[in-house]
């Protein structure tokens, strides 16, 4: 995902810098070239060698270090850089570099570089409100720099507060929303629906699918890193909601499309991958004695059909890809779907084939238009995501 990219890690002197290595790992493991920036204060909580080893780069730390091939090193790997974080992000360095200080190789490395730069601050909580603290972070802001807001729990010290750094995990997300893919839908906006609608039978037990949500994810995440104002309106998931992207929670079906409806004339595309409860409950005063007896027969009526609705009212330019989940005749069902529904695309998988469908984290999908269909190999949801967006992005042209 990585590969031929350059991240910058500039680590200062802070406790949390045991959380960098990890993060050095990962980057590593999807193919980064990791270089690594420490203050000599950040030598005190991290050997250099750690880095050096988990990397394969050497860790630089002094400026006037002879030991590197001729050129003027700081200045070569600001040329390198894709992006530089600077984690974590104490309160002397983020005072140096809001005030144009380049007194070490971080900082002076830090300026040189002419790429997005993150700061992650991670300090006490009252140093964290230091008011001259927080101004040198709004000039940052204003120069530019991204800031990640701290987590809040419990600190170094014992005390309770906001000021720690957060974990690898999400430091990862925000150098992947910068430099993962290249940004050919900016400027669009995505609506994505996911995961599965509940139809409450009484107040105990509902309708339901088995939809994890994991494949409307995947489409939304790559649609963020691909540049796109993306929103989400999803049902239950077995995942959590992605960063980064506008996340509206629903129940019931109902639900979904009063959200999607109302969003959907201003979208550039709308992608429908929520398994939606097609039946909801009609609830009457004899069928409630019914169930109070254990006869669950109670009568149902179908549900909105979202994506009829969409292609119905499809706007001018608008593009609608929708998913078809069948159990016998994949092709021949989805194809009438596409035309029924007046979608231009439809992802059609299958219950049957292995690998794909609910909950794993692979998919078999067949891609359908009006020009034909495409049928993928087995690959991961977020593989599968970023192929169905580079047919909708050629559609839209």
């Amino acid at each position: 995902m990585l590969s031929g990219k350059t991240a910058v890690l500039a680590v200062s002197g802070s406790i949390a810098a045991y959380k960098i290595p990890n993060l050095a790992r990962m980057l590593k493991k999807l193919g980064c070239n990791v270089q690594v920036l420490m203050t000599q204060n950040a030598t005190r909580f991290i050997n250099p060698i750690t880095f050096e080893s988990l990397t394969g780069n050497k860790c630089l730390i002094d400026t006037f270090d002879r030991n590197f091939q001729y050129s003027v090193e700081h200045v070569a790997l600001a040329k390198q850089a894709d992006i530089v974080m600077i984690a974590p992000a104490s309160a002397n360095v983020i005072g140096k570099i809001a005030s144009g200080i380049a007194d070490d190789m971080l900082t002076t490395t830090v300026m040189a570089c002419p790429c997005k730069k993150i700061v992650a601050p991670a300090m006490n909580h009252n140093m964290y409100h230091n008011p001259i603290v927080q101004d040198n972070l709004n000039k940052l802001k204003t120069f530019g720099y991204e800031v990640i807001t701290p987590d809040s729990g419990m600190l170094a010290n014992g005390d309770s507060g906001d000021g720690r750094m957060p974990e690898e995990k999400v430091l990862l997300q925000y150098i992947l929303k910068e430099i993962a893919f290249e940004k050919d839908l900016t400027g669009k906006k995505v609506l994505v629906t996911a995961g599965a609608t509940r139809e409450s039978i009484d107040p105990v037990r509902f309708i339901t699918n088995h939809s994890s949500g994991k494949m409307g994810c995947a489409l939304a995440v790559a649609a963020m890193q691909r540049g796109a104002d993306v929103t989400l309106v999803h049902g239950h998931m077995d995942i959590e909601e992605p960063m980064f992207v506008n996340c509206v929670p629903v129940g019931s079906a109902e639900d979904m499309f009063r959200e999607v409806s109302g969003r959907a004339a201003s979208q550039d595309i709308i992608i429908k991958a929520a398994a939606v409860a097609d039946y909801t409950p009609v609830t009457t005063a004899s069928n409630k004695i019914k169930k109070a007896d254990g006869d669950m027969s109670i009568p149902l009526k179908r549900t909105t059909d979202i994506l009829r609705y969409l292609g119905e009212h499809k706007e001018e330019g608008q593009i609608i890809c929708g998913f078809s989940m069948e159990t016998e005749n994949v092709l021949e069902n989805s194809q009438k779907k596409l035309v029924s529904k007046n979608c231009d695309m439809i992802c059609a998988n299958s219950l049957s084939s292995e690998g794909a469908g609910f909950k794993s984290d692979t998919n078999i999908i067949t891609l359908i238009t009006k020009d034909g269909f495409d049928s993928l190999e087995k690959m991961t949801k977020e593989q599968a995501a970023h192929i169905i967006l580079d047919r909708l992005t050629k559609l839209i042209r």
